[in-house]
Order: structure tokens, then sequence, then C-alpha cells
């Protein structure tokens, strides 16, 4: 007897509320195995944007954003 065949005879003497906690199990494992698309980055999303940010360009607008940031707070 093979895996699937001891599985179909253990299934099929289980109660039907065990029977769908079976397949929602075989579900959950089918759906890990799936394949994932990988994250892309950030620079990799915005490649096709032709867009080409420098570092200094970044602290500039870090500058100016937190420029007029109080500085009093306690």
């Amino acid at each position: 007897m093979n895996i699937e065949q001891s599985v179909l005879e253990k299934l099929r003497h289980l109660p039907v509320d065990k029977q769908q906690q079976l397949l929602d199990f075989a579900e959950f494992l089918s759906q890990r195995m799936s394949v994932k698309t990988p994250l892309r980055s950030v620079r990799g999303v915005c490649a096709d944007l032709k867009v080409d940010i420098s570092e200094e360009d970044i602290s500039q607008a870090r500058q100016e954003m937190w420029n007029n940031f109080p500085r009093d707070i306690i």
C-alpha cells in the first residue's frame, strides 16, 4: 500500500468534520509549496522610470524636510 492509498483509507474512516480539517491542512501545505515570486527592490521597481537620485539629492531632501522641525521639544 502506498502513501496515497494509506491516506485515502484513513480519510474514509474519519467523520466529515475531520475530513474537512484534513482537506484544509492539505490545502495549507499546497499553498506553502507554491512558488513565490521574489520581492523586487525599490531600485528594481523604479528602474524603468529613468530616475537617478544621488546621495547628495537625498541629503538635501532630508535637510529640507527637517529644516523647520522644532528643536525645543522636551
